[in-house]
């Protein structure tokens, strides 16, 4: 549990959604001038915010004095049986939903290493959602664009096992419910977007112990903030400054062509300008879909049947100092 000091002379609170965990933090209101206390629990349910008011009773009416706000283990309260009574029935049947068999994959994929290397999983991704906009803009004037996919590491637990696969297994490697868009970009585009997402690895320069606890989100840069890009292939030289890092960029086997248009397929976080990344959001828009990327996923591996890494996996980018593999 984290414990906020106590802030005299709050005006209002108000619940925020940033992705991570906020026990206080403390605002202006730019109209009143008076201070605005914010909290954020966890996600899931694994927190909840708490908000503790001071009031004093002044001229016939109550005016609040101090607000202190923490954050609490929503598993530290006992189960209310009425509530799990009447929730039974419906847990029943998404426990059910999520266990059911979508699929099968020929061997386990894991995530751990993806902040790291270019792995199958995450190659998963990129592959669902490039077929997903190829399919869809067959017959459009746009249809003979190279598609490319953007894919970050949302959940570092997440594993499809070999064998069967359930669709909780799906759900678990994109937890969140983005839907997906095409988007028109540039190769010059692409390499300072490229750019920007590499800023999620710290400055070590070449001889320097590397160290893997130490050497991602660098500035804050969360995981999911951490694109890479499926179709292209580079190096990131992690001993360059920010800005500098994409090397050998490539596509098809040639450097690629600054002025050459591309299809980045992407979700619509990162398309309505999620994490600040360069160009995307003002790109061209060349299609869009209401429905969530995961059950895209879902979809695909039941069409597919079969997850075999060998009809999509490939080692297209790799962390480098002055041209050595780190790994």
């Amino acid at each position: 549990m984290a414990v906020a000091e106590e802030v005299p002379g709050i005006d209002a609170m108000l619940i925020g959604h940033a992705h991570v965990e906020i026990a206080q933090r403390v605002v202006v209101n730019k109209q009143t001038g008076k201070q605005v206390i914010l909290s954020e629990p966890l996600k899931w349910g694994e927190r909840l915010s708490r908000f503790d008011f001071d009031v004093h009773f002044v001229k016939g009416s109550w005016e609040v004095t101090s607000v202190r706000s923490t954050v609490i283990n929503s598993n530290t309260a006992a189960e209310d049986p009425a509530v799990v009574a009447l929730m039974a029935a419906e847990h029943k049947k998404v426990v059910a939903y999520v266990n059911q068999v979508i699929g099968t994959c020929k061997e386990a994929l894991s995530i751990a290493e993806a902040p790291f290397q270019d792995v199958p999983i995450i190659d998963l991704i990129g592959r669902v959602q490039a077929d997903t906009v190829k399919e869809a803009l067959a017959g459009t004037e746009h249809a003979g664009l190279p598609v490319l996919a953007q894919a970050a590491p949302f959940n570092r637990t997440a594993l499809i096992p070999a064998g069967p696969v359930k669709l909780r297994d799906a759900a678990g490697l994109y937890i969140y419910e983005n839907t997906l868009e095409a988007r028109k970009l540039t190769g010059a585009q692409l390499r300072d977007y490229l750019e920007f997402s590499m800023r999620y690895f710290a400055q070590v320069p070449v001889g320097a112990p590397v160290d893997k606890a130490a050497l991602t989100n660098a500035g804050n840069t969360p995981d999911y903030n951490f694109d890479s890009v499926y179709g292209l292939s580079y190096d990131v030289d992690i001993s360059k400054p920010v800005g500098q890092r994409i090397v050998n960029l490539s596509f098809a086997g040639a450097p690629i062509d600054p002025a050459a248009e591309f299809v980045l397929s992407v979700n619509n976080y990162r398309a309505n300008g999620g994490g600040n990344f360069p160009h995307v959001a003002t790109a061209p828009v060349l299609w869009t879909n209401s429905d969530e990327i995961r059950n895209t996923m879902i979809a695909w591996v039941k069409a597919k049947g079969v997850i075999d890494p060998a009809d999509f996996a490939s080692v297209d980018w790799r962390l480098v100092r002055e041209g050595v593999p780190l790994f």
